[in-house]
């Protein structure tokens, strides 16, 4: 098996509405196609960053809803996704200016990069990591 890259992460949302806001309008994804699936009471949308990565927004209806993932203390799986910057001041400040809660700047040890660590509106975490 050759992997040619990765074609895309999937996110469950619990307010799809909320969270596709949050990944065009604070992350800079550009939504790229929706789909109302009928038969799971679901929306799936296509958004895609710099035309390269796609992230799959989804939703699913009817009661109780998928389960709360544990983040805190960190749980078992994929931990977080993190996005490279070239400027991560700026991208802290925006985020700021946005509203957005997020963690201090911090270096990390093994490469000697600057990055920090912030929330989607379900909670999951995302980082900015300099390119």
């Amino acid at each position: 098996m050759q992997l040619l890259g990765v074609h895309h992460i999937a996110v469950i949302a619990s307010d799809y509405e909320a969270s596709k806001a949050f990944y065009t309008d604070v992350v800079g994804f550009t939504l790229e196609a929706e789909y109302f699936r009928a038969e799971r009471d679901s929306w799936m949308g296509k958004l895609a960053l710099n035309g390269t990565y796609i992230l799959e927004l989804f939703s699913f209806g009817g009661t109780p809803g998928p389960p709360a993932r544990p983040s805190n203390p960190e749980a078992l799986g994929l931990r977080h996704l993190a996005f490279a910057v070239t400027d991560v001041y700026a991208a802290h400040a925006e985020l700021l200016a946005q509203g957005i809660t997020v963690e201090e700047l911090r270096i990390d040890p093994n490469t000697l990069k600057k990055m920090f660590f912030f929330r989607d509106p379900d909670d999951l975490p995302l980082e900015i990591y300099e390119a």
